[in-house]
């Protein structure tokens, strides 16, 4: 499956690793490699969308994806398919983390194995791989979510989040941002979090959330939901009960999955391009393995089309700055 690295370049990549990244350094390998994906959830449609970037990079630069999603959204069924990714041999595992640090171990593992490690969406313990590609920065998304809801309801009044599940790395960062941003900035001043609940990334229990927090909170205008699943099933369940004119929402979801509550401006949709996660995904997977990039801050690699990256500190790679589907603009969201 691969060729030994020269003596040099071993040293190299040690030497990165020690200053940050992932414990365990991988062999180069010459050519284009075999990645191994492993989403939260094999019914979410973001990862369904970002796929399609990715094999649109595999169309491009060769190689093979693996793709292998659980059907529950847990680091105990995330650790299943690590190990049977290393038994396949992959070269790569790019995951999506339902857990950070539980996660850690089996990827450790993995990479003791020979196999480099890269997290995409949502972070894993950053001893754990040795990259993670970011739709945007944290603080950007929380604060994007936070400030849509806040225009939607006029800055005044409860609101709620309804996230995935407790230990989504991703989201518990945007919602650590938008409780400081609550704490510090005075325009929010006038703004309650009256709870964080969560939908488990499961369609039913995210109805049946959204409309457990309008019984508990009779008061409340808007939730923001930083879920794939959650904005669509938020909406559904809202729409379904005649709320939705009475309860703004906020929050991540596939524009098209939306698309009609954004256009009578009930939803605020902030977004990314997911097709093109998953197309930096695969370029960072490629040019990781061939030691094309060094998992330091300040490396810097090409995507194809979407040009020059560079590593940024903690070994993070930002795809973009975020941007919002309003009524506006909806119909220029592909995905």
């Amino acid at each position: 499956m691969t060729s030994r690295t020269s003596a040099l370049m071993q040293a190299m990549i040690a030497c990165a690793l020690m200053s940050g990244g992932a414990a365990t350094a991988a062999e180069c390998r010459k050519g284009p490699v075999t990645v191994g994906y492993i989403p939260k959830l094999d019914t979410d449609p973001f990862f369904q969308s970002a796929n399609t970037g990715a094999q649109k990079a595999q169309s491009e630069i060769g190689g093979k994806i693996v793709l292998q999603a659980p059907s529950q959204a847990t680091a105990e069924a995330q650790i299943a398919f690590i190990n049977n990714m290393v038994t396949q041999g992959v070269d790569v595992i790019a995951i999506s983390g339902n857990d950070a640090n539980a996660l850690a171990p089996a990827l450790r593992r993995a990479e003791a194995q020979n196999i480099w490690v890269i997290a995409y969406d949502s972070d894993v313990a950053p001893k754990a791989r040795s990259l993670f590609v970011n739709q945007a920065k944290s603080e950007l998304l929380g604060e994007e979510m936070l400030q849509s809801l806040g225009k939607a309801i006029n800055y005044d009044g409860q609101f709620a989040i309804l996230s995935s599940t407790p230990t989504a790395s991703n989201q518990n960062k945007w919602i650590a941002n938008m409780r400081e941003t609550i704490a510090h900035d005075p325009k929010f001043a006038k703004m309650k979090l009256v709870q964080v609940a969560y939908g488990q990334e499961s369609e039913q229990i995210n109805q049946q959330q959204t409309l457990a927090l309008v019984q508990a909170f009779p008061q409340l205008k808007g939730i923001i939901v930083p879920a794939g699943i959650g904005l669509p099933a938020a909406a559904r369940a809202l729409d379904q009960a005649g709320l939705l004119s009475k309860i703004k929402l906020s929050g991540l979801g596939p524009v098209t999955l939306v698309k009609k509550y954004v256009s009578q401006g009930s939803v605020s949709d902030v977004w990314w391009n997911v097709p093109d996660l998953g197309y930096l995904s695969y370029y960072t997977a490629q040019a990781l393995a061939q030691c094309k990039v060094k998992p330091v801050e300040g490396a810097t690699f090409t995507a194809g089309h979407l040009g020059q990256y560079t590593v940024g500190a903690g070994g993070i790679v930002i795809l973009g700055a975020p941007v919002v589907a309003t009524a506006a603009n909806v119909d220029s969201f592909p995905f």
